[in-house]
């Protein structure tokens, strides 16, 4: 069985999470504190950095868009499209899902990571402008959502729930197509929804 270093805030492992439960692939889930640098996950990943899968060969696959990858080829294209175009398409939505995770986290980090004395209001204020860019972007252009999905979905919803977990749903106002979009995600897909970042 394929092995999963995991957090349950991290946007990130929620979506290959997520990606493996779609794609009929069972995860051994082990949960780790990446600041607390544990001896198994360095040795998978020198960078310390989740989500690391474990194949049952022992062969460690990080990041999160290379094991969507590998998962997809696993379980026979069920995460990806396969006509080229759209294929295109799944793959710009989870990269702008995982840019703006990646915005969302610095910004978590900056304001709990430093003594409050120095936290530095510009750029906080610099990574909210790149998410609501994203938000705005998203809320136009969602792909939409049916029994079939793709990792785009995926990546969207897992940073949605991040965004909820650690900032509360007041980024809604002004964007009602994707407060429907991800209430529209949980509806179809309740097994995923219930798979969300969550609180460590």
């Amino acid at each position: 069985m394929h092995k999963l270093y995991t957090s349950p805030s991290s946007p990130f492992s929620a979506k290959v999470r997520l990606a493996a439960h779609y794609a009929g692939i069972e995860l051994d889930k082990h949960i780790v504190v990446t600041t607390e640098e544990p001896a198994e996950l360095i040795a998978a990943n020198p960078l310390g950095k989740i989500p690391v899968l474990l194949t049952p060969q022992g062969k460690a696959v990080f990041d999160s868009r290379v094991i969507t990858q590998y998962l997809n080829r696993l379980s026979g294209n069920k995460l990806f499209p396969r006509n080229a175009e759209k294929r295109l398409d799944a793959e710009k939505f989870e990269a702008i899902a995982d840019g703006l995770a990646d915005v969302l986290v610095a910004h978590v980090y900056e304001r709990i990571k430093r003594p409050e004395e120095i936290v530095h209001q510009p750029i906080l204020d610099w990574y909210w402008k790149k998410a609501e860019r994203t938000l705005d972007l998203l809320n136009e252009t969602a792909p939409r959502i049916g029994a079939k999905i793709h990792t785009g979905h995926i990546a969207i919803a897992a940073t949605l729930g991040y965004l909820n977990l650690r900032f509360g749903n007041g980024w809604e106002r002004g964007r009602p197509k994707l407060k429907r979009w991800l209430k529209r995600f949980a509806e179809v897909h309740p097994e995923l929804a219930a798979q969300l970042p969550k609180a460590a």
